[in-house]
């Protein structure tokens, strides 16, 4: 029975156009570039022209945006095949991505083993192990000999993704070790499997762990792939070393992008309602805070008045704050992507922060007070802004270094809109200590 789907050109009816041969025989990585170049009629006509499995290699490589517009325009028979032609992890990544009655039109056309496979791994977080594991890996029974397990491994591993390890269990299915081809080819004729892993320190995560502690531990131990175990210590799947490259990557995107208020997963090809949902709230956000600034500057409008090269002064205290606690903001979002959360650590991180903030303080404001001296000869006014800028200087690093953690500890992301808050608190407190000093100062 089909699935009534939404409204989509039929591109795949589009009159075939002969490819470059040379187009044709890329390395997958490649042709998801050559892919991205093209409009969408083109894109179709080039993936029909690819054998199956070359075409699932090559939208595998394709950014997730793009591989959604571009499989919804594919044949359904075309796209099915596809799909099962790709490793479980990346068929699961792209289905996730589709509307459910179009997902499923896709798995019904897919064969029933291979469709009860993807629908399980669809149960899991996205964002957890189980949401990125692979499942197309090799699994001996422990009680094999190594000369067995060889045997085993060349019926096996053409249809594998991941043929250099194969993964140990009993009776139970529990995970009791993992061999690499190099322990197989090198072991004494006749030796049991179990006596190859006998000493082994086994590392494995569940498969809730967030994808992200997958990342740091598979960085921390040098693994190419780590076994995903549930509670019961059954092997489920990996998450293989490629996996992490790319929750690395888009986790830094993330982060970046969440840092100043858009959207996480907003890409240039993202459509424009859908940026603008992400970014308005915090541009809402934003003039509240520029607004409270601008109430502070206006408090001491008296100040100004009498004194007009104060208000030409005083952004270059807020800019200094500003990029003082942008350098604290960056190093410390990047410590808590890359480590686990050690909040001892984290907060003695903040006081190194503002060990810095003040050294560079002391000698950013002294240059600019003996700069100010010399051209305005008026020693209070160079006073003023020197004692200013160390002051601002420490709040910015103060902020930028804590604002991340305050984050992370009432369960927020880190990054999110962190540089939006860091602004607000930098140019409200620089232009309050500025010219709250200079009304003492000078005028009072």
């Amino acid at each position: 029975m089909s699935v009534k789907e939404s409204p989509i050109p039929k591109l795949y009816q589009a009159d075939e156009v002969e490819a470059d041969p040379s187009e044709l025989e890329q390395h997958p990585a490649d042709a998801a570039e050559h892919i991205g170049g093209l409009d969408l009629t083109d894109q179709v006509k080039f993936i029909k022209q690819l054998p199956v499995k070359d075409a699932a290699q090559s939208i595998a490589e394709m950014d997730q945006h793009d591989q959604r517009i571009l499989i919804k325009h594919l044949n359904p028979g075309l796209a099915a095949r596809i799909v099962e032609e790709m490793a479980p992890d990346d068929a699961t990544d792209l289905l996730e991505q589709l509307d459910e009655s179009y997902r499923k039109n896709l798995l019904s056309r897919v064969p029933a083993q291979d469709r009860a496979e993807l629908k399980t791994l669809l149960t899991f977080d996205p964002d957890t192990a189980g949401g990125v594991m692979n499942t197309d890996i090799v699994i001996l029974d422990q009680d094999l000999t190594a000369d067995d397990a060889i045997n085993t491994l060349r019926k096996e591993v053409e249809d594998k993704e991941i043929p250099y390890y194969a993964y140990l269990v009993d009776e139970k299915d529990s995970l009791t070790g993992v061999v690499s081809l190099r322990d197989l080819l090198v072991a004494r004729r006749g030796v049991m499997l179990k006596e190859l892993v006998k000493t082994q320190h086994l590392i494995t995560v569940s498969y809730n762990i967030d994808k992200e502690e997958v990342a740091k531990k598979i960085a921390h131990y040098n693994l190419l792939a780590l076994p995903v175990v549930d509670f019961g210590n059954r092997l489920l799947g990996v998450v293989t070393v490629d996996d992490v490259i790319d929750i690395i990557h888009d986790e830094a995107t993330e982060d970046m992008q969440t840092m100043v208020g858009a959207g996480a997963d907003e890409t240039t090809d993202s459509p424009v309602n859908f940026s603008v949902k992400k970014r308005l709230p915090w541009l809402i956000i934003n003039v509240i805070n520029s607004a409270v600034a601008a109430y502070v500057v206006h408090l001491f409008e008296p100040t100004i008045s009498k004194m007009a090269i104060l208000a030409a002064l005083m952004h270059i205290v807020s800019n200094q704050a500003g990029n003082t606690g942008q350098q604290a903001l960056a190093v410390m979002i990047r410590q808590l992507a890359v480590e686990k959360f050690d909040r001892k650590k984290a907060w003695l991180a903040v006081i190194r922060e503002l060990k810095i903030g003040f050294i560079n303080g002391f000698l950013i404001s002294g240059g600019v007070l003996l700069l100010l001296l010399v051209v305005t000869q008026d020693v209070k006014l160079a006073s003023c802004m020197g004692i200013a800028l160390i002051f601002d200087m420490l709040v910015g690093a103060l902020f930028g270094a804590s604002i991340p953690l305050i984050l992370k500890e009432i369960g927020r992301d880190p990054a999110q809109a962190s540089s939006i808050f860091l602004t607000t608190i930098t140019d409200a407190f620089g232009f309050w200590s500025f010219l709250g000093l200079a009304g003492w100062m000078l005028l009072g």
